[in-house]
């Protein structure tokens, strides 16, 4: 058994996913929040945050050594890095943040931009508690002041799809279903947690291809504006497919993309396929899209 205060090479517990939301009096249901999971270690003296894949990230958020005032001992906070925009949190914000590498930008932004860390479990004060159940740890987590940049997770019993449908009305990412007597499972993805994402879903014109190992298709998207045919991102699908095979004898043909100029096997934009996706980002591409369904469809502008 690892001593997790000590040895810090390990990851946080991970969430399988479903595809719709329950009902459950043995979970716990929260918000998902769209930002980065991370791992704090800390007490008075000393912060130190760590990404998913343990990356020490301590530098890029100098405004969360304010949560060293709320602990008292050696404690491990788990929990998502968030950054808001227009009331919601923005994951193009949080990745900004990720990527700035000059001191003295990260030390202005975390100023006029500072993040807010949500925590959801507590894994360690003075002891390990990943052997006890999630009430039992929530209940000792919520002994800790929320304050400007440390937020407790709200949590609801029992009504998960009531709370999936006020996360549809605002656009939120998803929900979290937790089994209430789970213990912690580090370097693990159990069913115990699972994720529920809040999808969108829309048709997209097939504009080109590359194959990639093992004849895995990487498929360009785009949509037409304006009698413009604009690139919205990629999405990737098996030889297992259906009209895979369809896809990968369409004749080469010039570029349709007006804003996407890449290597690619192009092709005339006359299939169309549905798509799941999370959101848009600012430059209308595509996050986390999901090839759904396929069909023919009539070729556009001639």
């Amino acid at each position: 058994m690892k001593h997790i205060w000590k040895e810090r090479n390990w990851s946080p517990m991970l969430l399988k996913e479903k595809n719709k939301p329950f009902n459950s009096s043995k979970y716990l249901f929260e918000l998902k929040y769209d930002g980065i999971r991370a791992l704090i270690f800390c007490n008075k003296k000393e912060l130190k945050i760590q990404s998913r894949n343990q990356q020490d990230i301590t530098h890029l958020f100098p405004e969360l050594q304010e949560i060293k005032k709320i602990v008292h001992t050696n404690t491990i906070f788990d929990g998502e890095i968030i950054c808001m925009e227009k009331g919601k949190p923005s994951f193009s914000k949080i990745q900004t943040r990720l990527h700035v590498k000059n001191a003295k930008k990260i030390e202005q932004l975390s100023k006029e931009e500072p993040v807010t860390y949500m925590a959801f479990d507590l894994l360690y004060e003075q002891q390990d508690l990943t052997d006890t159940t999630l009430l039992n740890r929530k209940k000792i987590l919520n002994h800790y002041p929320d304050n400007d940049y440390f937020v407790k997770t709200q949590t609801i019993e029992e009504k998960g799809i009531q709370l999936f449908k006020s996360v549809q009305k605002l656009s939120l990412e998803g929900i979290v279903a937790k089994n209430k007597e789970s213990t912690y499972h580090i370097n693990s993805r159990t069913d115990d947690f699972v994720k529920i994402k809040n999808t969108k879903r829309d048709e997209f014109y097939i504009g080109g291809f590359t194959t990639k190992k093992n004849g895995i298709l990487s498929l360009a998207l785009g949509e037409y504006k304006d009698n413009h045919f604009y690139y919205v991102g990629k999405v990737s699908i098996s030889p297992k497919v259906p009209k895979y095979h369809q896809i990968k004898k369409q004749k080469q043909t010039k570029n349709y993309f007006v804003d996407f100029s890449g290597s690619l096997h192009f092709v005339k934009p006359v299939i169309t396929c549905h798509i799941n996706y999370l959101e848009r980002t600012k430059n209308n591409h595509l996050r986390h899209p999901v090839w759904q369904e396929m069909k023919e469809s009539e070729e556009k502008n001639g």
